[in-house]
């Protein structure tokens, strides 16, 4: 398959559409197994930022759409500009025939009929209200100033009624122009714009979300085996088990005097009083 079509901005819509779907099924499937490691706007954030390489997935089917609905408008056109050269052909050369020329003769005065009215109203005004400054005034002042405000009215309904033609136009335009919804397209671009959404659902949108949704549960499971080998490894090491009942049965430390053992011989010390004698003492 060659090189995927860009998505258009007039196509997001449908893309966001599909995408919906999508995140319905994917999810609903999801939360009756085991719940959803990621929520749906996580999801529909990152189909939205891969919609390039989502839609390269039905690419085959978008080029056929887009090809259609191009064929499809610019035929369209044609026949527009045919309509508005055969509309302004027959009103140049004054012919009257059937509505299309009544139309091309009216789209004519609606545009020269304001123009050439306001002209006419400003010259007749300009000069009915400068002869009104002479003194005395010509009587052919105020009839100037009538026809003036006479042309200014024209003017405005010409105005009026080229807007209202002008409107009714793109309004007649639009009816036949192609629209994105199913029900004005034709059979063959409405086909063509279902099989492009079933392709991307089927072959890009879904897988997508299946692959990214497997990703997340392998690195959430990643994750939570190295937060557990983690914890392992810095947990301090258990100590030994004690027994659960203790030992009863002890023995009296042999505490026995030595057999040798005699106590030690102690004389009292051998003291002996002085010789003192008093000192001599003569008779007085």
């Amino acid at each position: 398959m060659t090189s995927a079509p860009h998505l258009l901005n007039e196509d997001r819509s449908d893309f966001e559409h599909v995408l919906d779907d999508a995140l319905r099924i994917v999810l609903d499937d999801m939360d009756a197994e085991s719940g959803s490691p990621l929520n749906a706007e996580q999801l529909r954030t990152m189909a939205l930022a891969a919609s390039d390489l989502i839609g390269a997935a039905a690419a085959d089917e978008y080029d056929t759409y887009r090809t259609l609905r191009a064929d499809l408008r610019e035929s369209a056109r044609e026949s527009a500009r045919a309509r508005e050269h055969r509309t302004f052909g027959y009103a140049a050369m004054g012919v009257a025939e059937g509505a299309g020329s009544g139309a091309g003769l009216f789209a004519v005065m609606a545009v020269l009929t304001p123009i050439l009215a306001g002209a006419a109203a400003v010259i007749f005004l300009l000069i009915g209200y400068a002869l009104a400054a002479v003194s005395p005034e010509p009587a052919i002042a105020s009839p100037l100033r009538t026809a003036g405000w006479f042309f200014a009215a024209v003017m405005g309904a010409s105005v009026l009624l080229g807007a209202v033609g002008l409107v009714l136009t793109a309004l007649r335009d639009s009816s036949s122009a192609i629209h994105d919804t199913p029900e004005a397209m034709p059979p063959e671009v409405a086909q063509a714009r279902r099989q492009w959404q079933e392709a991307l659902l089927t072959l890009g949108l879904l897988p997508f979300l299946d692959d990214a949704l497997a990703d997340a549960a392998a690195n959430a499971a990643t994750a939570a085996t190295a937060t557990t080998a983690a914890t392992t490894a810095t947990a301090p090491p258990a100590a030994a088990p004690q027994p659960r009942i203790p030992r009863l049965g002890y023995s009296r430390p042999d505490f026995s005097s030595p057999q040798d053992f005699t106590s030690p011989d102690y004389s009292g010390p051998d003291f002996g009083s002085p010789g003192f004698t008093g000192p001599d003492r003569r008779p007085e």
